[in-house]
């Protein structure tokens, strides 16, 4: 995995500055989009049939993207192609939007609840979560009934745990040390 970051991180820092000079929020969302049809599995296999030429490989994958695709884009699409590293694209996301993040001074967060949140509850969370962390917050939610109540933040590295199921298994390890 810190293989991947390592060879990803030029290639994020580069299209970074470019999607600096242009329009960023543009950016940010082809770059997303890239990485999830980069992530596919069909996507991964056809990108590394060797039968195929990179001219091919690119302009199939430019002709998936919903989005509109500016030359910057092509060209960037067609140097991953021909250094074997299109599969790379979701690695490149992260870290373009860890960028992207570090510029605007704002967190994703990834906020697990186990049942559906109102928007008034979700805007009430971040506010928290922005004192809390001192800067703005990007959320993303998802549901798991599995957490029994409550939720479960991820912002970084950091882990905020206030879900039922987070408590029962700290009352079971003190119980049990």
């Amino acid at each position: 995995m810190a293989e991947l970051a390592t060879i990803a991180r030029p290639y994020a820092e580069a299209l970074f500055r470019v999607a600096k000079s242009g329009d960023l929020a543009a950016w940010s969302g082809l770059v997303s989009e890239m990485a999830q049809v980069a992530g596919l599995a069909e996507v991964k296999e056809f990108a590394s049939n060797p039968k195929l030429s990179d001219q091919l490989v690119a302009e199939t994958f430019l002709s998936l993207l919903k989005s509109n695709v500016g030359a910057e884009a092509k060209n960037f699409v067609a140097m991953l192609v021909e250094n074997n590293r299109l599969t790379l694209l979701p690695e490149i996301a992260e870290q373009f939007h860890a960028l992207k993040n570090a510029q605007e001074g704002a967190a994703d967060a990834e906020i697990t609840s186990a049942f559906e949140m109102s928007d008034a509850q979700v805007k009430d969370l971040v506010a928290t979560l922005e004192r809390k962390f001192g800067r703005k917050i990007n959320p993303s939610v998802t549901v798991d009934p599995s957490l029994i109540g409550g939720v479960r933040v991820l912002v970084g590295d950091e882990v905020l745990d206030a879900s039922v199921r987070g408590r029962l298994q700290q009352m079971q390890i003190a119980l049990t040390s």
